[in-house]
This record gives structure tokens, C-alpha cells and sequence, in this order.
């Protein structure tokens, strides 16, 4: 026949002894922080590539821009400022050469966009004939690589400081060189 428990037969948990000892706290301590050494450099990496993708398709959004820009407004040539592409602060009804309204990204034609800095720089001749435009990295965190172009459209990849290139892509470890 089954016996059956009675009320006094279970024994209450020493109090003394729940919980987990410091041990065993340390060890999950230990192995969340190693887990994070090894994500974190990969997510900032991430985030620059992303950065140095989105550079590169700015510098191209403005290469086109330039060359409607050009046609649009031969008399004076290509823009020698971002923000004559853009809006300028007006309401694009009426373009100008001062407020072009080709490029509607207001970061972009500020400067400044997904941590680089964007500068045109023009030929300084009246109509300008050729420009180059560059995105540099903010910071080292906000990318590796120097993005330039000019009138001919062709991107150009550098790493400040370095000086050996092969068809616009700079030559590089799988660490240290661009690889868009």
C-alpha cells in the first residue's frame, strides 16, 4: 500500500544555504565580460563600414548633383559649395545657383554626415571646370577610409597617411585597408 507523506515529513531549506555562492557569481560575471570583449570590437566595426558605405553613396549623390548643377547653370560651372546644391535655407520654389535644390539631405549639404565631413573644393576659375569633392573620417571610431571623387566620377579610397593605390583602391591588410 503507498504511504503517504504527512505534514512534518519535508524539510524546510536552511536559509543559510540558498542562494548562490560568490564563486559561482564571479564565473557568470566573468564569461558575460568575455563575450563582450569579443561582440564590441565587432560592432564598432560594423558601424564603420556602414559609415564608409554610407560615405561613398553620398560622394556619388553629390558627383550627380555637380553634373546637373553643370548643365543647369553653365555660366557659372560646377558648384564650389555643398550647400549651393542644397536647399540653402529656402523654400526651392525658385532654384538658383546659390539654392540649387538638387541635394534634399540637409545633413549632407551641412557637411557633416554618418560621422565624415564632406568639403567641395572648386578649381577657383569663373565658370569652374573640374572640383573634388572628399569625405574624411570625423573620428578614427567614425571610419578608416578618405573617400574623394571629381568630375570624371570615379571614388577614390585612402587611408590618411598612406601612399601606395591601385585603380583608386588603396592597398591594404585585411585590418588596416579599405574594403568597400
Amino acid at each position: 500500500m503507498p504511504t503517504v507523506r504527512r505534514q512534518g515529513a519535508t524539510k524546510s531549506a536552511d536559509t543559510g544555504l540558498a542562494g548562490f555562492s560568490l564563486v559561482e557569481v564571479l564565473v557568470v560575471v566573468m564569461v558575460i565580460l568575455i563575450i563582450a570583449a569579443i561582440a564590441i570590437p565587432n560592432l564598432v566595426h560594423g558601424k564603420m563600414r556602414a559609415n564608409e558605405a554610407a560615405a561613398v553613396s553620398s560622394v556619388q549623390t553629390i558627383h550627380t548633383a555637380e553634373v546637373l548643377y553643370n548643365s543647369t547653370y553653365p555660366e557659372v560651372g560646377y558648384a564650389s559649395s555643398l550647400r549651393n546644391l542644397g536647399s540653402n535655407g529656402t523654400t526651392c520654389e525658385k532654384p538658383s545657383s546659390t539654392a540649387a535644390c538638387l541635394i534634399t539631405d540637409e545633413a549632407l549639404t551641412s557637411g557633416i554626415k554618418s560621422g565624415y565631413v564632406f568639403e567641395i573644393v572648386g578649381d577657383g576659375n569663373k565658370p569652374t571646370a573640374s572640383y573634388k569633392v572628399s569625405a574624411s573620417p570625423e573620428t578614427s571610431v567614425s571610419g578608416r577610409c578618405t573617400v574623394t571623387s571629381n568630375e570624371s566620377g570615379e571614388v577614390h579610397f585612402s587611408i590618411p597617411g598612406a601612399t601606395t593605390s591601385s585603380a583608386g583602391r588603396t592597398m591594404g591588410t585585411s585590418s588596416g585597408g579599405c574594403e568597400l
